[in-house]
């Protein structure tokens, strides 16, 4: 029986030690290393790399292709002749000093300020006041409210026009309108004046856009605020102020941002009215008036130019931070 006892024992396979099958793992580690899968990339993936591509080679192209060229620009001394010789040396910032320091540089800096500032305080006001009035829905709204976008239907070249006929001072509208009232007759087209007569251009054709903006806003606003605020015999303009003012904070912060980029680049409305002459020079005119001349003896500066357009972006980048940095604050 003890035989037999010993017999099965040794027929029983017991399990090996710790330290034996570590060191059993660690010799097939080593003798057969394990290689590393490939992330797959999963079909929802590829398919949105397929969507985004047509995005991406468009901002490439049109935006940062021309940036990367307008910077490359103004380091570089660019004439006409660097287009048959190939040749624009570079140097550095000198060109940024000579633009700066320019006695044009300052006096288009201010009436580049107040064009856009002016603008956007009217285009604003006038905007939310329409589209606070046609919040009521009465009889007709609709058909005014569409006619108030003709400005944004008729081409700029129409639209420009226009204002250049109405404010001609011996045979313009407005003039003859002053004249009925006993106003003497305005030169609104010389140069002390006509930084004045394009604001008023550009404040009618930015009427619409704020208009449709707003009006879009005011109709996110819940009624039941209103209907509260009457019962607790708040007035309509308690109303304005505690209700439709601060929820449209948002809507206005956009608003006022892309009025101030649009603004800011405004170059068609200026040029048709007076050629971006006297007062109603602005950086967008100067640079545009640079880079392709104004008359036939026009001096053709390329580096100039990309060097104001390089400040016009400087100025509209740090409009978008200082939006980011509102709305961060509002959503705080």
């Amino acid at each position: 029986m003890v035989h037999q006892t010993e017999d099965v024992q040794g027929l029983v396979r017991r399990p090996p030690a710790p330290e034996a099958r570590t060191a059993e793992a660690a010799g097939s580690d080593t003798t057969s290393p394990k290689r590393p899968r490939r992330p797959r990339i999963s079909r929802p993936t590829l398919a949105g790399l397929g969507f985004i591509a047509p995005l991406a080679v468009y901002m490439v192209l049109f935006y940062l292709y021309p940036l990367v060229e307008n910077v490359s620009m103004s380091l570089h001394r660019f004439t006409r002749a660097t287009y048959v010789t190939g040749e624009a040396p570079f140097v550095g910032t000198d060109i940024y000093r000579e633009v700066i320091g320019s006695a044009t540089f300052a006096p288009t800096i201010v009436q580049t300020g107040l064009f856009v500032v002016i603008s956007l305080v009217f285009q604003y006001t006038i905007g939310l006041t329409l589209a606070v009035f046609f919040q009521r829905h009465f009889p007709l709204s609709g058909v005014l409210r569409g006619l108030f976008l003709v400005p944004w239907l008729l081409p700029i070249i129409v639209s420009g026009t226009t204002w250049q006929w109405m404010m001609d001072a011996d045979s313009g509208v407005i003039n003859g309108l002053l004249g009925v009232i006993g106003i003497d007759s305005v030169w609104w087209l010389n140069a002390d004046n006509a930084l004045w007569a394009v604001i008023i251009a550009n404040i009618w054709l930015g009427i619409p856009f704020n208009l449709v903006i707003l009006y879009s806003g005011l109709q996110n606003i819940p009624t039941d605020l209103y209907e509260a605020a009457s019962v607790d015999g708040a007035s309509p303009w308690r109303q304005f102020w505690s209700i439709t003012f601060p929820l449209l904070r948002p809507v206005t912060a956009i608003t006022l941002l892309l009025g101030f980029v649009y603004t800011l680049k405004v170059v068609d409305i200026i040029w048709i009215m007076t050629t971006g002459s006297g007062s109603s020079q602005t950086l967008a005119t100067w640079a545009y008036s640079m880079a392709f001349g104004k008359g036939s003896s026009a001096i053709i500066r390329y580096s100039e130019a990309s060097v104001v357009g390089t400040v016009l972006l400087l100025i509209a980048v740090a409009m978008g931070f200082v939006y980011l940095a509102v709305q961060r604050r509002q959503e705080a």
